[in-house]
């Protein structure tokens, strides 16, 4: 079964996370990237939404499960693999050639909250679901490209709040702090939301693209440069 689908609505591209919680381990940054390959390569799509099938969760981030395991069976390659893809995911958002909005209908928390961040634009709903940071309490330290790719889309003084208190922080507050697009009211009205927002988009895939690739090139530079370093020596928990 796959754990990512897609289809398309007019020339919008519906991406849907079909996995439950969404936990982010080898698998699923192979079949993200498979899919956003497919959806590239669709010449007359003008936006993507990047949803979730659960009405409770968004993503929850890295499959902590999944990664115990392979440390247990000394499959550093794999977690490896895991890291490397999940930053050619992160890549690949920020570098597409057309809007790519979050439709954050649950909780998106750690990596999860990390992937919305990677996308162009933000919604979430109102009655429902968290964006936090968990990693302070987990012992999980981001590496430095996440670093750089949060802070374009979270205002400092809310990003140095939400890392360094492990906060949850519903749609309401991430409006007030532009953190969002909008909180909608219900599920039925964030897609709504969101289908309206892409309409406004009929942006020319070269230019859109070249302004994308101009504004995020210091965060590509730092993906590049720096967290091959921490990935190389699975520097992944601090334990005190």
């Amino acid at each position: 079964m796959a754990i990512i689908k897609w289809e398309k609505t007019e020339t919008v591209a519906l991406v849907t996370m079909d996995n439950g919680e969404n936990r982010q381990n080898l698998d699923f940054a192979t079949e993200m990237n498979r899919v956003f390959d497919e959806v590239a390569a669709d010449q007359s799509i003008t936006a993507v939404i990047l949803a979730s099938s659960s009405p409770k969760y968004w993503s929850l981030g890295v499959d902590i499960e999944w990664i115990g395991q392979r440390m247990q069976e000394r499959a550093d390659d794999a977690i490896k693999g895991f890291m490397y893809g999940m930053n050619s995911v992160f890549k690949r958002l920020l570098l597409f050639p057309v809007p790519v909005i979050a439709a954050m209908g649950g909780h998106a928390f750690g990596n999860g909250a990390i992937l919305s961040c990677a996308c162009d634009f933000r919604f979430m709903r109102a009655d429902r679901g968290y964006f936090c940071f968990p990693e302070v309490d987990l012992g999980i330290p981001f590496l430095p490209g996440m670093i750089a790719m949060v802070r374009k889309a979270v205002p400092e003084y809310k990003f140095n709040e939400l890392k360094l208190t492990g906060k949850r922080a519903g749609g309401p507050e991430l409006e007030a702090s532009h953190v969002i697009e909008k909180a909608s009211a219900d599920e039925e009205n964030l897609m709504k939301d969101v289908l309206l927002f892409c309409s406004t988009f009929q942006k020319k895939r070269g230019i859109f693209a070249e302004h994308k690739k101009r504004l995020h090139r210091h965060i590509i530079d730092i993906m590049d440069r720096e967290d091959p370093e921490f990935i190389e020596s699975l520097f992944l928990f601090v334990s005190d």
